[in-house]
């Protein structure tokens, strides 16, 4: 379970921006082809948070869908997998977006 690791990294990034202060809440954006599991990250940050100035906050966590680009013929359509088609028949894509994995606001009191 990576899960865990990677919500202790955020809780330590957390802290290493607001020191002691007391965080009131955290936003993640976890995007559908990162491989991370948010109801995962959901049930990780509270065991992580526990005894830290994040024990109270709350945490909301956005999911982008994916989205890739078709270096055939350049059309743009949502994928729900890594392992995409383009409805040309083409398997030679980018994806533009769906991997993110970020902090995206910290409510401090």
């Amino acid at each position: 379970m990576h899960e865990l690791a990677i919500t202790q990294n955020v809780v330590d990034a957390v802290r290493e921006r607001t020191g002691d202060a007391d965080v009131r809440a955290v936003a993640l954006e976890i995007g559908k082809l990162s491989g991370v599991v948010a109801d995962s990250v959901r049930f990780c940050f509270e065991l992580v948070a526990e005894g830290t100035p994040l024990e109270r906050a709350t945490l909301t966590i956005t999911e982008p869908a994916g989205q890739a680009r078709c270096r055939t013929c350049g059309d743009e359509f949502d994928v729900d997998d890594l392992i995409a088609l383009c409805a040309c028949g083409s398997a030679d894509i980018t994806v533009a977006r769906g991997k993110e994995l970020r902090v995206t606001s910290v409510e401090v009191r």
